[in-house]
């Protein structure tokens, strides 16, 4: 390890964390991520003096990375009952969401301190896990340095990484020093593997992505929503999940133009917006929160959280916003429901590879622009065409389940060796 590459990354931390402190009134999720994390050890020490029971600590970026950790948590409850969960997040849009929820199986949920070493070497000493798991590929020096020097059995599960990252650089001997502290790190693809084998790293498996558990049991158990059926019923409809401005720059021509009703829900939920929005759409429209109403509707505006996952069960066709913009969103949601997604224009497809893989099965659609939506939805509109779509998602969830269970049958082995 070359010697000025920790230093330098130490450095690097306690400046990020003394501007972002300096700039938090600048911008409200500058405020959150250093307000969030006020009395962070605090709160972690009550818990911990409460709870004496052994614990496993999961680590997640934000809330897609927490969707990931949990059927393996559910998975790992299964087989350690008498364990308690903590979940770390660093991201507050992802704390947020899920800290105001109930959580099966999770018995605390917490910021992660910013990585320097006083932090990392505090954290870990007042959490005292078991054992710890990290989600794709948020890793944090500090911590996972500290938590290989304490022993603490180390896995990395749906890894998913990419060419361009530091760990596969010349220069970075110190980042790779992060990949090797982990007992085993589970892969999404053959391509991260061999990313990983071919900087020497071999502790590896391909077990593929966690989500696809976690949309499997959702989809099958989804919420009930009556006011949906009263004024869809069996009318075809199209879900549009997680949408930007820029997708529905796309989605307001088309529903002009054509015959389908639409739930559009916002990736933001903003009251102008929306009705920006609707005044530019030539159809009746409602807002969820104006429901239940008499008066026919063919688009309706979801204005609250929480109800995407269980609304792709009312669509014949889903369109996933975000690959515009800031990057898409979940596409195995409503794949997991056996329906064809479209989605706009990958600016960096590697970020996301579920899109080239269920793209291959013949059940997502990439458009660049309105014309190519108006094209694909036409061409799905076939039987024939419809029904080889659903073929191709029912398949790719078959063929992609499971991932929980084999992660967690390696674990056990792992632990058992030890």
């Amino acid at each position: 390890m070359k010697s000025f590459e920790k230093p330098l990354y130490d450095l690097s931390l306690r400046t990020f964390s003394k501007l972002v402190d300096i700039s938090k009134g600048t911008h409200p999720k500058l405020e959150k991520l250093v307000e969030g994390r006020k009395n962070l050890f605090e709160k972690l020490e009550s818990f911990r003096l409460d709870f004496k029971s052994p614990l496993a600590w999961f680590h997640v970026a934000s809330l897609g990375e927490f969707e990931q950790a949990k059927p393996v948590i559910g998975e790992f409850k299964k087989r350690f009952p008498e364990y308690g969960i903590v979940v770390s997040f660093f991201s507050p849009s992802g704390f947020d969401h899920v800290s105001k929820r109930p959580q099966v199986d999770i018995d605390f949920i917490t910021y992660l301190p910013f990585d320097t070493p006083r932090n990392a070497k505090r954290f870990l000493e007042v959490l005292n896990p078991q054992l710890a798991f990290f989600v794709k590929y948020d890793l944090w020096a500090n911590h996972i340095l500290e938590a290989r020097d304490k022993n603490i059995p180390l896995f990395l599960f749906s890894a998913s990484m990419r060419d361009e990252q530091i760990y596969f650089k010349s220069y970075g001997g110190f980042f790779r020093k992060i990949l090797f502290s982990f007992d085993h790190i589970f892969c999404q693809n053959e391509k991260t593997r061999n990313l990983m084998e071919g900087v020497g790293y071999h502790e590896t498996t391909i077990t593929g992505d966690t989500r696809y558990d976690r949309v499997n049991t959702i989809a099958g158990h989804p919420k009930s929503f009556p006011e949906f059926e009263t004024h869809f019923g069996n009318k075809p409809t199209i879900v549009a999940g997680s949408v930007w401005d820029e997708d529905m720059q796309l989605i307001v021509p088309m529903i002009n133009s054509e015959q389908y009703h639409w739930i559009i829900a916002p990736h933001d939920i903003n009251d102008g917006q929306i009705s920006t929005w609707q005044q530019q759409i030539q159809k009746t429209t409602l807002k969820y929160s104006e429901l239940p109403s008499e008066k026919e509707v063919d688009v309706i505006f979801i204005d609250n959280i929480g109800m995407l996952s269980s609304l792709y069960q009312f669509a014949k066709i889903a369109y996933v916003g975000g690959a515009f913009g800031k990057g898409l969103h979940n596409i195995l949601e409503p794949l997991a429901y056996e329906i064809p997604v479209v989605y706009g224009a990958l600016k960096n497809p590697q970020k996301f590879p579920e899109a080239s893989v269920s793209e291959s099965y013949g059940c997502s659609f990439q458009v660049n622009d309105f014309p190519e939506l108006q094209k694909t939805l036409q061409s799905l509109s076939d039987y024939k065409a419809y029904l080889q779509s659903q073929e191709g998602a029912r398949k790719l969830m078959e063929e992609n389940l499971g991932s929980s269970k084999k992660i967690m049958d390696k674990v056990m082995s792992i632990l058992d060796n030890k």
